[in-house]
C-alpha cells in the first residue's frame, strides 16, 4: 500500500512538475474564483468556451509548423485577412456603408468556402517559400505576414467593417440551451469537432508520422523514405485552412472586422502550444495537450480582467508567461540531452 501510495505522489508531482504555468494558472483562477463575484459563472464559463475554440483552431494550424521545428509568424495576419473578406462579402446588400457595393450580396456558406480556399492559397505560399525556395520559416512567414497585412489594408481601405447579414452572426454566436443561464455555445462544438479530426490525423495517419518523423530528425526521416516537401506543404496547406475558418468565425463572433484584426494571434497560439506542451525543439505535440495550453492561456486573460488589470499591463503579462513556457521547454530538451 505504501509503495502504491508512493507511486501515486510520484505521479502527482510528475504532473505538477511537467505543467507548471498551468497549474500555477489554475491556483490562480481558484483564488479569483472565491475572491470575485460572477468569475464562476455560466456566462463567464460560455464566454471563455467561445473565445478558447477560436483560438484553439489557430493553436491547431500553428502546432504542425511548431512539431516539425519551424512556425507561423503570418498566422495572425492570415486571421484578419480572412476575417476581413467574410466581413465585406457577407455585408447586407441594402447596408449604406457597404464597402463592395458592386458585389452581389452572398450566401455565408458560399463565402465561407471562398475564405477557406484563399487560406489554402496563403498556406501553399508559405509552404513553396519553405520548401523550395528553402527559406527558413520564420523569415518566410514574416515576410508574407507583411505582405498579407498590406493587403488586408488595401482591400478594407483601412476601415472597419460592419453591417454583416443577420444569419452570419446569429448562427455563429449560436448557443445550445439557456437553462438558469447554462449554455454551450456552437463554436464549442465546432473547435471539439475540428479537435478530434486533428487528433486523428496526428495519430492515426502517416502524414502525423512523417510530421513527428520530421519533428524528430529531418535528416534521419528523409533517408527512410519520409517525402519531406510534400508533408511539409501539407502543414502549412492545413495551417492556412485553419486559419481561414477561425477568421470567418471571429468576424462574425466579433460583430465586425477590421485589417488589425488577429494582430499578435500567432504569438498567442504558440504560447498555447508550448504551454500544452509542444515543444519548439520538435517532434514532440499533442492537440489534447494545445487545448489545454490554449484555454489556460485565455483563462488567464479572464484573470486579468477581473482582477482589474491594466489592460497595457495584459501584454506584459502574456508576454512573460510566453518567455517563460519556452525558457522551460528548451530546459526540458537540454535536460534530456
Amino acid at each position: 500500500m505504501e509503495k502504491k501510495n508512493q507511486s501515486i505522489g510520484a505521479k502527482i508531482w510528475a504532473v505538477v512538475k511537467g505543467n507548471p504555468i498551468v497549474i500555477l494558472l489554475l491556483i490562480a483562477a481558484v483564488v479569483v474564483g472565491f475572491l470575485k463575484d460572477n468569475f464562476v459563472s455560466w456566462a463567464n464559463f460560455g464566454n471563455l468556451m467561445s473565445n478558447t475554440a477560436v483560438r484553439f483552431l489557430i493553436a491547431l494550424g500553428v502546432s504542425g509548423c511548431l512539431i516539425t521545428k519551424g512556425t507561423d509568424l503570418s498566422a495572425g495576419r492570415q486571421v484578419g485577412f480572412a476575417a476581413v473578406v467574410a466581413g465585406i462579402l457577407c455585408q447586407r446588400g441594402d447596408y449604406s456603408g457597404r464597402l463592395w457595393k458592386w458585389a452581389p450580396e452572398m450566401s455565408i456558406g458560399v463565402v465561407l468556402l471562398i475564405v477557406v480556399a484563399l487560406g489554402l492559397c496563403w498556406g501553399l505560399i508559405n509552404g513553396l517559400i519553405v520548401t523550395k525556395l528553402h527559406v527558413p520559416p520564420f523569415i518566410a512567414t514574416l515576410g508574407t505576414q507583411t505582405i498579407i497585412y498590406g493587403i488586408s489594408l488595401v482591400i478594407s481601405d483601412a476601415q472597419p467593417i460592419g453591417g454583416f447579414q443577420k444569419i452570419y452572426t446569429s448562427l455563429i454566436n449560436g448557443r445550445i440551451g439557456n437553462v438558469r443561464g447554462f449554455h454551450l455555445p456552437y463554436l464549442l462544438f465546432v473547435g471539439l469537432v475540428l479537435g478530434i479530426l486533428f487528433w486523428f490525423i496526428y495519430n492515426k495517419t502517416r502524414h502525423g508520422k512523417y510530421m513527428y518523423a520530421i519533428g524528430g530528425n529531418d535528416v534521419a526521416a528523409e533517408v527512410s523514405g519520409v517525402n519531406t516537401t510534400s508533408t511539409l506543404m501539407g502543414i502549412y496547406v492545413t495551417a492556412g485552412v485553419m486559419y481561414a475558418i477561425a477568421g470567418y468565425l471571429l468576424a462574425a463572433k466579433s460583430g465586425g472586422a477590421s485589417a488589425s484584426m488577429g494582430q499578435g494571434y500567432e504569438l498567442e497560439a504558440i504560447a498555447g502550444c508550448t504551454i500544452g506542451g509542444v515543444s519548439t525543439t520538435g517532434g514532440i505535440g499533442t492537440v489534447p495537450g494545445i487545448l489545454v495550453g490554449v484555454l489556460v492561456f485565455e483563462l488567464l486573460k479572464i484573470i486579468l480582467q477581473f482582477l482589474g488589470v491594466n489592460p497595457y499591463y495584459n501584454y506584459v503579462v502574456q508576454g512573460l508567461v510566453i518567455v517563460l513556457a519556452v525558457s522551460l521547454d528548451i530546459r526540458k530538451y537540454i535536460a534530456k540531452k
